[in-house]
């Protein structure tokens, strides 16, 4: 992941809108999400900071220690944004489902003591309150956040398995993905946001054939951003906005992939300078100021020096119902809907994107360099080389 500099299709505003309307058919088991107002960066606390942090090191929700949620409806909202409206009873049965499977696990494995309150919740949304330390006791935090983790593991684990199982193509995927990122993109086109692009490019066989490679795993499902989209924004000051909108309206915090982010454009530390006001809420952050500083990061090898940009991959939740049979007909064991299916973001800055392109940072650089690579690979021990002059 993480190419550096590339081609991507270029999408105008009035794509972005067409996209986001006619174009995109939204199957009607689809949970619609509210109108949700763009959160500015001095209305953002301690919830959104671990959220952005996340996204921006690449981490897990495994090493929380509680969640955020302060009401029902935050709670619903994330649920929808999961693809899931519990209101509905295949959708509530298939969660709870999940949440019996996650206690079993802990019982069974560990003798893990798992509170009624937390294994048979009145609402699935209790499980966020509990771990949020919103309602129950002390003891329910605790216990919900563990229970939360393993039923995340087992949701990954089946929308995993369900997309190998549908008769879906990866070029009918791709499509489905694109149609639902850019009508986000057209949602914020018409909010306003400050974004001066939008693309979306899918990797040509040339080109996975080519990063397959050049990495030292040949595994064809490590390759993540087959399906990519780069937003660049107007200013610098610009990102974290945008970068909220997106894991509000688009994609989950928690299904961020864990090390797969390369973030050559906000570390974690310049956020908080940049944000003075972010410096009340360290004492209570999941892990210290100076964790990302003992992380070994890596980065892209055949990137420029100098090119800067943040680069991430999710685990984009799409309902398949269109490929399913109808709840009612639906005779399967586990009735799950969802599938994940990897997608890489790319977010930079236009000053920065200008920058990108220029000298060693250049597409046309990146490429030769990886081209390099690969046909040094293909060649050693079978090419006698020929004498430098």
């Amino acid at each position: 992941m993480g190419e550096g500099p590339r081609s991507f299709e270029k999408t105008s505003p009035s794509e972005w809108a067409r996209l986001g309307s006619s174009s995109v058919k939204v199957p009607s088991l689809i949970p619609v999400l509210p109108d949700i107002p763009i959160c500015t960066v001095g209305r953002m606390g301690l919830r959104e900071l671990e959220r952005i942090r996340l996204i921006l090191r690449g981490g897990s929700v495994i090493d929380w220690r509680r969640m955020h949620f302060q009401s029902r409806g935050e709670v619903d909202n994330f649920l929808r944004l999961l693809q899931l409206d519990v209101s509905r009873p295949y959708d509530d049965e298939w969660a709870r489902a999940v949440l019996a499977e996650a206690v079993e696990y802990l019982r069974k494995t560990f003798n893990y003591r798992v509170a009624d309150a937390v294994a048979r919740p009145e609402e699935i949304h209790d499980l966020f309150l509990y771990a949020s330390g919103v309602k129950g006791a002390p003891r329910h935090r605790r216990i919900a956040c563990v229970v939360l983790k393993v039923m995340h593991v087992i949701q990954h684990i089946e929308g995993r398995d369900l997309l190998f199982r549908l008769p879906v193509s990866e070029a009918e995927l791709a499509e489905l993905i694109m149609e639902r990122v850019m009508g986000v993109a057209a949602e914020m086109q018409s909010k306003g946001l400050p974004i001066a692009e939008f693309a979306h490019s899918i990797k040509t066989q040339d080109s996975l054939v080519t990063k397959l490679l050049a990495k030292k795993e040949t595994v064809a499902a490590q390759v993540y951003d087959r399906t990519r989209f780069r937003v660049v924004t107007k200013r610098r000051e610009d990102l974290l906005p945008v970068l909220y909108y997106l894991s509000q309206r688009l994609f989950p915090f928690h299904l961020v992939v864990p090390g797969q982010t390369e973030n050559t454009l906000m570390p974690f530390k310049a956020v908080l300078a940049e944000n003075p006001h972010f410096e009340q809420y360290i004492p209570r952050l999941h892990l210290d100021r100076d964790y990302e500083d003992r992380e070994n990061t890596g980065g892209n090898t055949f990137s420029g020096n100098t090119y800067r940009a943040l680069n991430f991959v999710v685990d984009l939740p799409m309902r398949m119902d269109a490929y399913l049979p109808t709840p009612e007909e639906d005779t399967r064991q586990r009735k799950g809907r969802i599938i994940i299916s990897l997608v890489e973001f790319q977010i930079v800055d236009e000053e920065t994107a200008r920058l990108n392109e220029r000298g060693d940072n250049a597409h046309e650089a990146y490429k030769r360099r990886q081209k390099q690579r690969v046909l040094k690979r293909l060649s050693q021990g079978l090419v006698v080389p020929k004498r430098q002059e």
